[in-house]
């Protein structure tokens, strides 16, 4: 990974930044591979017990043996990558600036186990919708940040970068930019830090757009379960917390025991990543295991995803932005602290497959200024990755009465 640097005097200083992983590290990779032990195989026909044996089987087969990264190494060098240092942390980012110049600035920050790599088919319906069935006015000029201690970016050295922080580093991105007039939108952590974007409503934020209710995981008890969908979503969250929630509970108590394996073992790192929902988990084990991708979850993308996470080192990084929500929501309780209210419009979409699909009240619930919501025919939790053109929609929906505000 290299970048290169020329700041003008007294400006932001973003260098440009390009992938360029030794062929060392690579060959590393699949010795690695090639090397794994595998455990015996589960005692169920399901998931059960975790990753299926087969699944990991023939991940590792491809991985080591199919798998390109220098194509993935190429996507992202298409684009124009930067890199900037924010509150002490190197960020990295990507940026498209649309060729319709009246654009409307959009930052978009993905989740865990996502990078930007799970963005990357969202650039062109956004930036260039006319090439993709929109009209000039829906698009966008489009920032997508690699969340601190993931991917591209440094690792904090400090603790407290939750997501508050780095709602405030996103603001201070965009201001960097140039941009007065922008909006936010993002999914799974990305959805908690945009979240924050939108109750610290920061000078020149219009509005955000989520496609996870991060929230509802601290009111679950006040959420209405009356309709039939109502009571499908609370026995969903019922699920996640009580047989779904490993992953989850481990990188929030303990990020850096979890981090030695991940670091150690690419099958380690790819099967702890594959274990997050069950939807996910299964459109992922059916494109390895019978070649059948759902939507844009095609091998390739998959594996580009899992690499990007073992060249950069960032198992642990990244888990550590568990530990730091848990410990300031614990904080935030134990203070007797609600958080502000969100003071800028809110855009939702919820998408079917999603760990727990909320239902319009739900949504209402935590967002009562909710101005745009939609139910989705496809997609699940990585919905940009899955469908990015659906997505893209999506997005251009909700922020189409923002523009001219």
């Amino acid at each position: 990974m290299t970048s290169t640097t020329a700041p003008a005097a007294g400006q932001t200083a973003f260098r440009p930044f390009e992938v360029h992983v030794p062929e060392e590290q690579l060959v590393e990779l699949r010795r690695r591979l090639e090397a794994t032990r595998l455990p015996s195989g589960e005692l169920v026909t399901d998931r059960s017990q975790g990753v299926q044996l087969a699944t990991v089987q023939e991940l590792a087969r491809y991985w080591a043996t199919d798998y390109d990264w220098r194509a993935c190494e190429a996507r992202l060098n298409a684009l124009p990558q930067f890199t900037t240092e924010i509150d002490g942390v190197e960020i990295h980012f990507i940026h498209v600036e649309s060729p319709h110049p009246d654009a409307l600035p959009l930052i978009m920050t993905h989740g865990w186990p996502g990078s930007v790599i799970e963005l990357l088919d969202t650039v062109g319906p956004l930036t260039d919708p006319t090439a993709h069935g929109g009209t000039a006015e829906d698009a966008f000029h489009l920032v997508l940040p690699s969340l601190p201690g993931y991917g591209f970016s440094g690792d904090p050295a400090e603790l407290g970068w939750e997501s508050g922080r780095i709602a405030r580093a996103w603001a201070e991105l965009m201001r960097g930019l140039g941009y007065t007039r922008y909006v936010a939108q993002g999914g799974d952590v990305g959805a908690s830090v945009t979240d924050a974007m939108g109750r610290q409503a920061a000078e020149g934020l219009l509005g955000i757009h989520v496609n996870l209710l991060a929230g509802a995981l601290g009111l679950k008890d006040r959420l209405p379960a009356e309709s039939e969908q109502e009571r499908a979503a609370h026995d969903a969250l019922t699920t996640f917390t009580t047989d779904g929630f490993g992953y989850f509970l481990e990188q929030s108590t303990r990020p850096q025991t979890i981090g030695y394996s991940l670091l150690d073992s690419p099958v380690g790192l790819a099967s702890w990543m594959l274990d997050h929902d069950t939807d996910s988990y299964y459109k992922i084990s059916r494109a390895f295991v019978d070649g059948q991708p759902a939507g844009n979850l095609t091998r390739d993308h998959i594996v580009d995803n899992i690499t990007l996470y073992w060249l950069t080192g960032t198992g642990a990084s990244a888990a550590r932005w568990y530990w730091e929500f848990g410990r300031a929501n614990a904080a935030a309780h134990a203070a007797g602290q609600v958080p502000p209210p969100v003071a800028v419009p809110v855009g939702f979409t919820t998408f079917p497959g999603e760990i727990w699909a909320a239902p319009r009240s739900w949504v209402e619930t935590v967002y009562p200024g909710l101005t745009y919501f939609n139910e989705a025919g496809n997609g699940g939790h990585f919905p940009a990755w899955e469908e990015p053109e659906l997505f893209a929609a999506e997005v251009r929906a909700a922020f189409r009465p923002l523009r001219n505000s």
